[in-house]
């Protein structure tokens, strides 16, 4: 599904990516992992053309993805949900949702119904300024809107964080249930070992934007998260 080549990335005067290798196989979920400022959110916006790459290949579904400008990885089946939600907050639920839309590359130009068995919250707060929602309420809108897309991938970059507990578990759920029962395969960055742990099938450890660990999930073990985790 997405194959990085040595992957290479400066911002400045700072190499930020060294030579960064990862497979994301097709109907997996993909954790990576990392302390702060280890080069997790720079890796996924060169995924999505947010940070140009220096050198290295990304692959996905078979082509080369740097070869094409940022604006047009979404229409490949890319979904992205960025850190900080990036919601519209002057935009309703129901606006933001179109949004999505418009970047699809064909197919019904309706928001599927299946966003709304998802998040059932959304449908009732459809009139509702994206800004007024609670923090759980606008990453719930955030993945909706990615998920309008009808992607093949998910990039979810630390899609807990800020977010209260009962709202977590959800979107755990949430994120089981489009892999287990669609098949869609998932990156997603994330700092909750409990978390990780629980929705990932792999992980992959930055460490000064090198990768020093990777595995299935099984293989995170104690020994591994003091190593590279710990603070």
């Amino acid at each position: 599904m997405l194959k990085i080549k040595t992957l290479n990335q400066f911002y400045g005067g700072s190499h930020t990516l060294w030579d960064v290798d990862l497979v994301v196989p097709p109907g997996s979920r993909m954790c990576l992992m990392g302390r702060n400022g280890m080069g997790k959110t720079t890796l996924l916006k060169c995924i999505m053309g947010l940070h140009p790459a220096s050198s290295g290949s990304i692959e996905f579904d078979g082509g080369e993805l740097l070869k094409h400008p940022a604006e047009q990885r979404a229409k490949l089946g890319i979904g992205y949900v960025p850190q900080g939600r990036e919601i519209f907050s002057h935009l309703t639920v129901e606006e933001n949702l179109r949004v999505g839309l418009g970047v699809r590359k064909g197919g019904p130009r309706t928001i599927p119904s299946r966003i709304f068995d998802l998040f059932p919250v959304l449908k009732k707060m459809l009139n509702r300024r994206g800004g007024d929602l609670s923090g759980g309420q606008q990453q719930q809108l955030a993945i909706g809107r990615a998920l309008v897309l009808e992607p093949k991938l998910l990039i979810l970059d630390e899609p807990t964080e800020g977010i209260q507990p009962n709202i977590v578990h959800e979107i755990g759920d949430i994120i089981l249930r489009l892999n287990q029962e669609e098949g869609l395969t998932v990156l997603l960055v994330e700092q909750k070992l409990p978390f990780a742990r629980r929705v990932a099938s792999e992980f992959c450890i930055l460490d000064k934007g090198r990768r020093v660990a990777a595995g299935p999930i099984a293989d995170l073990t104690d020994d591994v998260v003091h190593a590279h985790l710990s603070v």
